[in-house]
């Protein structure tokens, strides 16, 4: 239950702020001055509100919670802001509860935009796990499921080898075979993910829709985010029942190794990890991770905190009224 901004001090040394939130799932940086989060019951916006050039407390952004919709317990996971045909930019999620991707309502928990072609109908039955979603020309365009199940639950029993990429405008199924794919992400003309189950990094091949894994990773992977020629890949523990069974957990044991709960760094361009970061304590999994462009040392205020709210989100009082 905690959202993390990492960044560098001054002084060279890791900088790291962490505020607490109910489930924070998916995440998606618009700006460096803008980010979207999806939770248990909540979408939020969060804000920076720290002018050019200036810094609040050695830190170049400071986030604050801005606005949050009440969506209840949906099982939100990816989250973006798109356009859906020709409607504006908007808020769109993976509505995992009800397998189908939506977006907000000021009437209504979610308003449903989408579904697979194997779903018969929107129940609240999680039936294909339905995870990841991809941005293509500010449009959805791939998502990942867990399988191609009908019925409630029925993901679980395809875990290993069940999971799909469907094509969010044909509607056709693009890549099979996969185990527990998440985090679709199409960058330099290709549509990268993480095919979990296997704890592997790669990219679908355009022609054959063939999976073709780039890098290994000593954990269950969700998350994915680029920056020039790198991929920052998050990386989880496996919980017992729901990662058990899998070809991830054999290879691990195969190895010798734990997974690990952490950030791996990898050049997308020759398969080589460059950087980590591992996470340790009471947190062992991640969902997401963003890049906020051009920022070095970010912050988050939280939802309590009136004082240090007060000084940086108050206007100039100079002006007159």
């Amino acid at each position: 239950n905690r959202l993390f901004f990492i960044g560098v001090k001054s002084d060279g040394s890791l900088g790291v702020t962490m505020r607490t939130f109910d489930r924070p799932m998916g995440l998606y940086a618009t700006s460096s001055d803008s980010l979207t989060m999806a939770t248990r019951y909540q979408v939020w916006q969060l804000e920076n509100m720290v002018e050019k050039d200036q810094l609040f407390k050695g830190r170049d952004k400071m986030y604050v919670p801005r606005r949050s919709w009440l969506i209840g317990q949906l099982d939100a996971h990816d989250i973006a802001i798109a356009r859906w045909g020709s409607d504006n930019q908007q808020i769109i999620f993976v509505n995992t509860l009800f397998n189908c991707l939506a977006t907000l309502s000021d009437r209504y928990s979610f308003v449903p935009l989408w579904k697979p072609p194997f779903i018969s109908k929107l129940v609240p039955e999680d039936r294909c796990h339905l995870n990841g979603l991809a941005i293509v020309d500010g449009q959805p365009s791939y998502v990942t499921a867990c399988s191609q199940s009908d019925v409630v639950d029925g993901w679980r029993e395809q875990r290993r080898n069940g999971g799909c990429i469907i094509h969010v405008p044909s509607k056709e199924i693009i890549a099979t075979g996969l185990s527990m794919p998440h985090s679709p992400r199409f960058y330099q003309n290709k549509l990268w993910l993480l095919n979990s189950g296997k704890g592997e990094f790669g990219y679908i091949e355009q022609k054959t829709g063939k999976f073709q894994p780039i890098a290994f990773f000593d954990g269950y992977l969700r998350g994915l985010t680029f920056w020039q020629d790198y991929a920052i890949v998050g990386l989880s523990k496996l919980r017992e029942q729901t990662f058990s069974g899998l070809a991830l957990e054999e290879k691990l044991t195969q190895k010798g190794v734990e997974a690990f709960c952490g950030l791996q760094v990898i050049n997308w361009k020759t398969g080589n990890i460059v950087h980590w970061l591992r996470v340790e304590g009471i947190i062992t999994e991640l969902y997401d991770v963003a890049v906020l462009p051009r920022v070095r040392y970010p912050g988050c205020i939280g939802l309590q905190e009136s004082e240090e709210l007060r000084r940086v989100a108050t206007r100039d009082l100079s002006v007159e009224i």
